[in-house]
């Protein structure tokens, strides 16, 4: 868990010290995705999409997963 937590913290660490750069820079996240070819309303659109797409495939998988899961978990043998 602590690994996870130092991770995050690193990525944090450093995506503030890139913004911070790119602010100094006078570049914004618009001018950005302007560059690729995107607008703010297009990514948030692919966004929706991709979110509508994956929370039904989650749903169901768990369907199946969770209770494979849970068979596995009690039939296991107890630890000493």
């Amino acid at each position: 868990m602590l690994r996870v937590i130092s991770a995050i913290v690193k990525i944090g660490l450093a995506s503030l010290a890139t913004g911070a750069v790119l602010s100094a820079l006078n570049i914004s996240a618009a001018e950005l995705l302007e560059e690729i070819g995107l607008t703010p309303e297009r990514v948030f659109a692919l966004l929706q999409e991709g979110a509508a797409w994956a929370i039904p495939n989650i749903v169901l998988g768990s369907m199946v997963i969770v209770p494979i899961w849970l068979v596995t978990y009690l039939l296991r043998p107890p630890r000493s």
